[in-house]
């Protein structure tokens, strides 16, 4: 693929946001500058730092600067300041929402790898994550989450509604997915319980006779959240609702060891925003010390949806080599060894712009700086 001209919505948001989103984009103009690509950031505003300066946590002026975008890249957003008001009408998440909603992101994708280097910091045994490489396709804008609800003095209710249109179209994602991997996809649902259910199994039966190279098989909700800590590497694409996707794809963040380390992306018929899944980390505003791994590889799915395979594969290699190398923030290492957010930023912008073995300076490396950055 030649030279790409892209335009970024910048939506950096609260707490660590904005300092783990300056090193995404540091790794990007590394990107730009090694193979000539142009990337323009539109900064704008979104989350509680909208309401504080607004009084809406998704401004006009913002909604607009996605849609002319060819993607967003979001840091994190949420104030305890809000969070922590039980009688606030206007909070952070409804921005985010808002979105969503908008721009019809209706699929998000969560990859979950268990990097060889940081096993011990796993929760669960060795021996059953080494290797683990699965990626999550949850459907984002249907099911019991937005349903009819309702409840009197005695009851309530959430209903579950799904259309074909909505299996169908993200199970063309998963499955071309699966198709560019191990060719493998697993439906979760409860279909032994659920018409919803049911309707998923018969349409995912459907498409994937279109996809003869890709092998399907079919878990219970229940059993797969089994699984998932038993055998996490017996799954390639995992495809699931939007209720069962929430909870599975947090249950299987504990095999990567940190929040820090995961990225996702939410993605529509003509939009696509990428951010990590950790949240804004209210108490490490500041102070240099958040992990911008996640982000930066949101930064490398982003790539991957702008075509380009070879620069996201080079920052995903520029991630493995910084964990090889140990060079990483409080999360992942003991505080007398830990290395700054824009440390570790700078680390990875170095290796994607030199691709060498050779490490920058130490003094550049902790200064947030190398000699060509």
């Amino acid at each position: 693929m030649g030279v790409l001209r892209k335009r970024i919505a910048l939506l950096s948001g609260d707490g660590i946001g904005p300092e783990v989103c300056r090193e995404a984009v540091k790794v990007l103009e590394a990107v730009s500058e090694r193979f000539g690509h142009q990337f323009i950031f539109d900064a704008q505003l979104m989350g509680a730092c909208a309401i504080d300066a607004t009084g809406n946590p998704l401004p006009e002026e913002t909604l607009e600067a996605c849609f002319d975008a060819d993607a967003i890249l979001l840091g994190a957003i949420g104030d305890p300041k809000y969070d922590n008001n039980p009688a606030a009408s206007v909070r952070p998440e409804q921005g985010l929402l808002r979105l969503r909603k908008s721009l019809g992101l209706f699929a998000n994708i969560r990859p979950v790898t268990a990097y060889e280097t940081l096993l011990e910091l796993s929760p669960l045994k060795n021996a059953h994550i080494a290797g683990t490489d699965v990626i999550f396709f949850r459907e984002l804008t249907g099911g019991i989450y937005f349903g009819e609800k309702g409840r009197n003095a005695d009851s309530a209710y959430d209903n579950c509604t799904y259309s074909r249109h909505e299996i169908s179209r993200i199970a063309h994602l998963a499955f071309q997915s699966a198709g560019n991997r191990r060719r493998k996809l697993t439906l979760v649902d409860k279909a032994n319980v659920l018409e919803t259910s049911r309707l998923w199994r018969e349409v995912v039966q459907e498409i994937a006779l279109h996809y003869p190279d890709v092998t399907v098989d079919y878990l219970f909700v229940d059993n797969a959240a089994m699984q998932l800590i038993l055998n996490p590497k017996q799954f390639d694409v995992i495809l699931t609702e939007n209720m069962f996707g929430d909870i599975l794809s947090d249950e299987a963040s504990v095999i990567a060891g940190s929040l820090g380390l995961l990225p996702s992306a939410s993605i529509g018929e003509s939009a696509a925003l990428f951010e990590p899944i950790h949240g804004s980390y209210p108490q490490a505003k500041g102070k240099n010390i958040a992990n911008p791994i996640a982000t930066i590889l949101s930064a490398a799915m982003m790539l991957e949806h702008f075509g380009l395979h070879r620069e996201a594969e080079l920052v995903k290699e520029a991630v493995d080599f910084a964990l090889e190398k140990k060079i990483l923030t409080l999360d992942l290492r003991p505080s007398t060894l830990a290395y700054s957010t824009d440390q570790v930023g700078t680390f990875i912008a170095y290796y994607v712009l030199e691709r060498s073995e050779t490490l920058p300076h130490k003094s550049n490396i902790e200064a947030g700086l190398s000699t060509i950055i």
